[in-house]
Parts: C-alpha cells; sequence; structure tokens
C-alpha cells in the first residue's frame, strides 16, 4: 500500500462521519413517502432483506429507522410498481437500485457457466419447464405451482417442492426476478418482462464492478477499509486493493490512522475536510441486527467500541438491539416475550425512538445507578424486563445505560 502520510481521525469524529453517510444523524435524510425508499437504499447501497422477524422485518427495519412515516407498502410499490429495485445477493440477499443493474449481470452470467452444487439436483428440463411457465402463465409463486411431485427436504430450509430449486437457480442466473415479495413469500417473472426489456443495462467490466465497490462503501462508510468495501467478497479484494492504490496516488483518496486502531482506513479528501455540527444528543434509534451500522461487527467495535452479540438465532428472550444515542452506542433493548399481533413498521417504531430520546444517559462511572423504569412509556413490544433489560455499551471510558 501508498506510503503517504495517514491523516489522524478521532473515533468521535469517525462516527459521526459513518452516521452522517448512514442516514441517521437527521431526521429525514430521504425525505417522506414512497420516494425515500429508493433515496434511502440508493446511498445504502443496498438494504439487507431477512426474514427474521422480532420487531419487524430487516429490510422494513433498517428502511423505517431512516424514513419518518415508512410504509411496508412504499418497499413494495418500490419493487413492483415503480419497479426501482430489485432483489440480488450482495453479502446476503437484498434490495438493489435497478440503476445499478449492470453491475450484477457479470454475476449472473458466471452463474450461469459456473459449478452448481447446490442446483446440481435441477436438471435443463427442470429449468425449461419453470421458465416456460412463467411465460406462458405469467408471474407465480412457489405456492401457485400445485402440480410438484413432493420429495423430503434435504435441508431445514428447504421445500419439498422440487420446482424451489429451479426457481432460484432460474432467479440467480438472472433469467427470472423476484417481481413481488409478501413476508417469505415470493412471487418470480421473467425479467426482462417486469423491467420492459430489452435492451438490458450493457454489462459492467471488471474494472467498472470494482469502482463501483469502493465508490458505494465511501458513499455509505464515508471511512472505509478493505474489509468494510468487501464485506464477506474476500475474492474482491486485490482488486479493490490496486484501486485504492491508484486513486491514494491521484491524491482522490488519502490514508487515514483511525485513533487507537491498526486497520489500514481510507477517505476522501472533502469527507474529511467538511464542516460538521455538533450531534443531536436527543437522537435515539433502535436498530436492526441487519443494519448496516451493525451487521460488520469488528468495524462497529472499532468505531464505537460496542461488541453485539448476534442473537436472532437464540431464543426469544434473550434476543436484544443495539440501541444508538446520538453518536454512542447507548445500550441494549430487550424485547418482551410475548409480541402483539400489530407489531409497529414505520410509524410505531418512530414513537419508541422518541420515547427513548427523552431519557437521559446515565454514567455507571459517575455513580448512577441503571433504572429499568427508565423504559417507562415504551409500546409493549419494546420495554424491557426489570433487573436484566437495559445492558449497557461498553466505551473504553464507561458503560452508557438508560
Amino acid at each position: 500500500m501508498s506510503h503517504s502520510p495517514a491523516r489522524p481521525l478521532t473515533k468521535p469524529l469517525a462516527r459521526q462521519l459513518w452516521l452522517h453517510a448512514q442516514g441517521l444523524d437527521t431526521s429525514t435524510p430521504f425525505g417522506t413517502g414512497p420516494a425515500a425508499t429508493l433515496a434511502a437504499t440508493r446511498q445504502l447501497g443496498y438494504v439487507q432483506i431477512d426474514t427474521i422477524n422480532v420487531i419487524e422485518r430487516s429490510h422494513h427495519h433498517i428502511l423505517a429507522t431512516r424514513i419518518p412515516g415508512y410504509r411496508r407498502e412504499h418497499l413494495a410499490q418500490a419493487q413492483s410498481v415503480d419497479k426501482t429495485v430489485f432483489e440480488y445477493w450482495t453479502h446476503a440477499l437484498s434490495y438493489v437500485p435497478v440503476e445499478d443493474y449492470r453491475f450484477y449481470l457479470p454475476a449472473m452470467q458466471q452463474h450461469q457457466t459456473g459449478p452448481r452444487t447446490w442446483y446440481s439436483s435441477v436438471s435443463p428440463e427442470d429449468l425449461r419447464r419453470v421458465i416456460k411457465r412463467i411465460k406462458t402463465e405469467g408471474a407465480l409463486s412457489l405456492r401457485d405451482i400445485d402440480d410438484d411431485v413432493l420429495v423430503d427436504k434435504d435441508h431445514a430450509w428447504a421445500s419439498r417442492k422440487p420446482s424451489q430449486r429451479a426457481l432460484k437457480l432460474a432467479f440467480y442466473d438472472g433469467k427470472l426476478t423476484v417481481s413481488a415479495r409478501s413476508g417469505i413469500l415470493k412471487t418470480y417473472e421473467l425479467t426482462d418482462r417486469h423491467f420492459g426489456w430489452p435492451p438490458r443495462p450493457r454489462t459492467a467490466t471488471p474494472n467498472q464492478v470494482t469502482a463501483y465497490l469502493l465508490d458505494r462503501a465511501l458513499r455509505s462508510q464515508a471511512v472505509v477499509s478493505l474489509d468494510s468495501i468487501c464485506h464477506l467478497d474476500a475474492p474482491s479484494k486485490p482488486a479493490v486493493r490496486a484501486l485504492i492504490e491508484q486513486r491514494v496516488k491521484r491524491k482522490t483518496l488519502v490514508p487515514v490512522q483511525l485513533e487507537g486502531e491498526a486497520t489500514a482506513y481510507w477517505a476522501e479528501p472533502a469527507t474529511l475536510d467538511a464542516v460538521w455540527a455538533p450531534a443531536d444528543e436527543g437522537r435515539v434509534h433502535i436498530l436492526s441486527p441487519f443494519d448496516p451500522l451493525i451487521i460488520q461487527r469488528k468495524r462497529l467495535q472499532q468505531f464505537f467500541g460496542y461488541a453485539h452479540r448476534f442473537e436472532a438465532y437464540v431464543p426469544a428472550p434473550k434476543r436484544v438491539f443495539a440501541l444508538l444515542r446520538a453518536t454512542r452506542a447507548a445500550g441494549r433493548l430487550h424485547r418482551r416475550r410475548h409480541r402483539p399481533e400489530n407489531r409497529p413498521c414505520g410509524a410505531g417504531l418512530a414513537r419508541a425512538e422518541m420515547d427513548l430520546a427523552g431519557r437521559r444517559v446515565r454514567s455507571r462511572q459517575a455513580g448512577h445507578r441503571r433504572s429499568p423504569a427508565s423504559f417507562r412509556g415504551l409500546p409493549a413490544w419494546a420495554r424491557t424486563r426489570p433487573g436484566t433489560c437495559a445492558r449497557p455499551a461498553h466505551q473504553g471510558g464507561g458503560a452508557l445505560s438508560f
């Protein structure tokens, strides 16, 4: 890597830069209404999809944290009506802006020609049959296919319908796209018919894909490392590393020395030179475990001094959510054992965050004790259990709790 001198960066400023890039430092960073869904997805680069549902499914939770008045229908409109986002694999299955589709075409083409260990049971005839059926009958979900000869599952997430793997194979090949989603039920449509193609977007070159990965990370993270750019994508690291070196030489990127950390970071000069207003101490967010701020655990700990344990697969009473207050990880929030059927999305989540914003943060170093009662007034799904629910987030200099 380049031997250019690194600019020092304090952790409070590093957190502020990241939160600004994530749209978590102001009340309406992406506006309101359906158009805000696309604006947020553009800024973040993608929104991870996951079917685990505690407060809300992760994709809705991520958007509701950043968009006042967000509703599930807004994402459905973007996917099925406006057709401005599509589903595909990033580091996980995600919603991605359609304008970035060209950067995923190489992966689709590679999927068509590469080894198919997972889909070895899908014959070319199976693939042709499911595509022909959708071409003839229109968009279909797995539930619509009722003439399969059922087979035994070979893993917990499989379906007894063989058509499931044929649909997924056609999806990853780019022949089908998810035209609508209702919970975990996906409706598949011919990709070209859904988007009104041809012509399809022009396939991005390898260099263009590399630049896309770097620019996406700079936009959504502000201060980047090789690991944060290539999260769960080790094969892309050599090309990204070379591009970083080129930009450092051109002085469009500068090395950054994050306070107290040995990891190499980079940022754009304009980002570091900007004047940043003090963070709003009253701003509180309840973050999904799949939120872009939380999902990269090592980065989260380096910036915030907060080690978040992924507990989505443990029993419900042990599941927790990270609490973010201004630029600090303020604690963890437990969900009550029983969640009402009218669980919140958007407005309900915003009300909970506003309730939390009224609580003052106490430092145990100063001799204050935790006060579980300080969570009174939250919706039932978010109240903590006396004595065990408000766990502090450790931040080197002291533990913070409400």
